[in-house]
């Protein structure tokens, strides 16, 4: 629990205000989507729905906006494998940006940017994750932490169920993905690229690290742009492909996939040659961003069967 922050402060005073507060006042915290163990808090509702439920159950705080393009893909992620977990912890979302309070709290922590991801267990917080990552990373990353945990003696062994049977050796983590997501916890973006190049290499078809290495990318590619100055070029530029092309790339890091999609599809129906090959190739490596069956890539596929033919 090195690095861990005590809520007990922010619980007292929550406390108070609850208790000058009229009964049933405070608007109950509501199930996100991804069912009874995903729930949405507020300002309102994060000393009973985290701290005091952290004395229980360990508690993921995930910490997103709707214009985060990075929260999107890593919120479905944390949703899905804590239903798997069916109540071994709860994820808890926050919208910073309908929840000041909250948003203000995590940039006194020292964050600065989302997505990201604080563990709260016994009332202590911990920063756990700081940006996306790909499923299998994000999920080896809650194990390690729960086992550390455990470890510690502060979270129960696991049950007898899931320990490995005798003389069977629990499953080794993969070396190379481990760095991968060892490279995404530091902001070390080449080093992760890296990595996941090197799981391509041995598997052409391994799905997650193309979507890992896709997500690496488009990161390197925006990390030095100016997002407004980009789109107004495109805007007065229709016709370079090289700036819709980055503007197709900032428009995916803020959640504006299908703007993109349809951006990079209509500069392959103007374009010709060269610049209509790079615009294509564009497209199809945005694509590796999203799952397969994801009805937008469908969409923007036939659009782009429909702008080369």
């Amino acid at each position: 629990m090195h690095g861990a922050i005590d809520l007990g402060a922010r619980q007292a005073a929550s406390r108070k205000q609850q208790e000058r507060r009229a009964q049933g006042g405070g608007a109950p915290a509501q199930d996100a989507p991804g069912g009874p163990y995903v729930v949405d808090v507020t300002d309102q509702t994060f000393n009973t729905e985290v701290v005091e439920r952290s004395q229980s159950v360990p508690v993921l705080v995930d910490f997103w906006a709707e214009w985060c393009g990075p929260c999107k893909q890593l919120g479905p992620i944390l949703e899905k494998l804590a239903t798997e977990a069916a109540g071994k912890w709860i994820l808890a979302k926050v919208d910073v940006d309908a929840n000041p309070q909250l948003g203000a709290y995590m940039q006194q922590m020292g964050v600065r940017g989302i997505p990201f991801v604080a563990a709260v267990v016994a009332g202590q917080l911990l920063p756990f994750l700081n940006g996306a990552a790909p499923e299998p990373q994000v999920r080896q990353a809650i194990d390690q932490l729960f086992d550390a945990l455990r470890k510690e003696g502060i979270l129960p062994d696991a049950p007898e169920g899931e320990q490995p049977a005798p003389g069977e050796e629990a499953p080794a983590a993969d070396p190379v993905y481990s760095a991968a997501e060892e490279a995404l916890q530091r902001g070390d973006l080449d080093g992760a690229k890296l990595a996941f190049e090197r799981i391509l290499a041995a598997d052409p078809r391994d799905g997650e690290a193309k979507q890992g290495l896709a997500l690496v990318e488009l990161s390197l590619r925006v990390r030095s742009l100016d997002a407004e100055r980009v789109l107004q070029e495109a805007a007065e530029k229709p016709g370079d492909v090289q700036a819709q092309i980055s503007a197709s790339d900032v428009e995916m890091v803020s959640g504006r996939i299908d703007e993109a999609f349809d951006r990079l599809v209509g500069a392959v129906r103007r374009g010709a040659g060269d610049d209509r090959d790079a615009a294509r190739k564009h497209l199809l490596s945005l694509f590796e961003l999203l799952p397969p069956d994801d009805p937008r890539v469908g969409k923007a596929r036939r659009g782009l069967q429909s702008a080369l033919f």
